[in-house]
């Protein structure tokens, strides 16, 4: 290098947020777009809620969920990713395309799980009035300690 010239730096990104949460995004959109355009009755009803890149790029893990069968959404996912993951390569900039994994989202029916038991239509054993219950004990009356009055 030449004494006079000086090396123009690159301009940091102002991201606040690591790149993999942005690929996760990114990915989540691209291929739910895809999703839609194929033609496969399994998949009408499959929503993608979250996905997950790993910080080497190697493997993603897509969670859906479905109105119809899982196993069936989750067959059909597993035979489309060979599909889904060249469309990914071709939209998205990054040195190696992931590979896919698709799981059931958890969180669903949790989540609906949670909100019966809250509207109280369904009782588990454990449930926090069993144990208050279970943990009352009746108040000692004053007079059966031997107190006189």
């Amino acid at each position: 290098m030449a004494a006079g010239r000086r090396r123009a730096r690159r301009p940091q990104p102002s991201h606040r947020y690591p790149r993999t949460a942005r690929l996760d995004e990114v990915v989540l959109e691209v291929l739910a777009a895809e999703i839609e355009r194929l033609d496969d009755p399994r998949l009408e009803l499959v929503t993608l809620t979250g996905c997950e890149v790993t910080s080497d790029l190697a493997y993603a893990t897509v969670w859906y969920t479905s109105h119809g069968s899982d196993a069936a959404a989750g067959m059909a996912l597993a035979k489309a990713a060979a599909r889904l993951r060249g469309v990914l390569g071709r939209s998205v900039r990054v040195k190696q395309v992931p590979e896919l994994t698709f799981k059931v989202d958890p969180s669903i029916s949790t989540g609906e799980r949670i909100d019966s038991l809250l509207r109280g239509d369904g009782r588990r054993a454990d449930s926090l009035e069993d144990s208050f219950q279970a943990d009352q004990r009746p108040e000692p009356d004053q007079r059966s300690r031997g107190e006189q009055s």
